[in-house]
């Protein structure tokens, strides 16, 4: 007994395509580690000449003034993010 195969237009035989494997994504979670979304906005105030140098502790509000705001509530903590809060707490003051 032959097996059966369906055919396009053209005569040839269809390929059925391979499945689909859709990768899931999972949250990464909530904290301060490279990769995790940020549970609060944070700061560090500006000073020094120019009101360039970051100085002071990281802070979850803006602290007046001139500051740089290092992540936002939400927001994924990069390698730079992780950075700027070692810094702070190298510099003794988080």
């Amino acid at each position: 007994m032959a097996a059966r195969t369906s055919k396009d237009s053209a005569g040839q035989p269809e390929e059925t395509p391979a499945a689909t494997v859709r990768t899931q994504e999972y949250a990464a979670g909530t904290g301060w580690d490279v990769g995790q979304t940020a549970p609060k906005d944070a700061f560090r105030a500006l000073g020094g000449e120019g009101m360039t140098t970051p100085v002071g502790p990281v802070v979850h509000e803006h602290p007046g003034g001139y500051a740089r705001q290092i992540v936002t509530k939400g927001g994924r903590v990069t390698q730079g993010v992780r950075r700027e809060l070692d810094a702070a707490e190298r510099d003794g003051e988080a």
